[in-house]
């Protein structure tokens, strides 16, 4: 326990800064390091991945909370686009509760893994002529994508940055402004995906100590106090990059997410 305690803490330096630096509320790093902790301490597979994505999202509570702060004092949050995802976003999480409901951690690592590369691939091969409009499109359109973001970040156990981060960009916003709304993007998907991830793995066998559905308490705890700690460094440094690195830094950095978990599925 002590071993597993030390890497967890360790998780929760590096998922952090990254929620601050990226806007991702650290659920890209905290699911993987997650999943690989749970199978030292031997829990069953079958609910391995199912608890490693509810105890992130638990964990993205108060850490974008502390990231969306940082960057709004900033000025940098697109206060339209966050306002018009207020209702669409949980709908969204309100779907992929059912979906986790019903499917396996194998499946769960694939959803994961494939998002993952079509978004890092699409980050490091950027270019400006890669857009689908110079702004967001309001109405049906942006109600779409509010609804996409919640359900594919609910079974990735995320924040929702490296859906919305793609989604702004494409139409034209900066990646520093997505940044900056995805954190706020992802209270609306963690708040709500907490108490489903509660709900779709209550009662369920296999589950180790101290959980409650699929949220384990003594990695949640473990892990906010630094990760609280650790959120406004990141912003700092995101306002300090240039665009075209944190674009490939980001993109990079799922990549290796993705590469790790179909590792643990082949």
């Amino acid at each position: 326990m002590a071993g597993l305690a030390g890497v967890v803490a360790v998780s929760g330096v590096v998922a952090g800064f990254l929620a601050g630096l990226f806007g991702i509320g650290g659920g890209a790093i905290l699911v993987p390091v997650f999943f690989f902790a749970f199978g030292v301490a031997g829990i069953d597979d079958a609910v391995r991945m199912h608890l490693a994505v509810g105890t992130s999202l638990a964990i993205i509570v108060p850490t974008s909370l502390r990231s969306f702060s940082a960057h709004y004092k900033k000025g940098a949050v697109a206060m339209d686009v966050f306002k018009s995802f207020i209702i669409w976003v949980p709908i969204g999480v309100l779907l992929g509760t059912l979906v986790i409901a019903s499917i396996s951690s194998t499946e769960l690592r694939f959803v994961f893994a494939g998002i993952a590369t079509v978004v890092g691939l699409r980050l490091i091969l950027h270019r400006e002529s890669w857009q689908l409009g110079s702004d967001i499109p309001t109405g049906p359109i942006r109600w779409f994508a509010g609804v996409v973001i919640g359900l594919l970040s609910m079974l990735m156990g995320i924040g929702g940055g490296v859906l919305n981060n793609t989604f702004m960009t494409l139409y034209g916003r900066s990646i520093h402004q997505a940044v900056a709304t995805s954190a706020g993007t992802g209270v609306l998907i963690s708040v709500p995906g907490l108490f489903g991830a509660i709900w779709a793995g209550w009662g369920e066998a296999g589950l180790p100590p101290f959980s409650t559905g699929y949220v384990n308490w003594i990695g949640v705890f473990l892990i906010i106090p630094i990760t609280l700690y650790m959120a406004p460094f990141g912003a700092n440094v995101a306002h300090r990059l240039k665009k075209r690195h944190l674009e490939i830094g980001f993109g990079i950095f799922l990549l290796i997410v993705a590469a790790r978990f179909i590792y643990s599925v082949v």
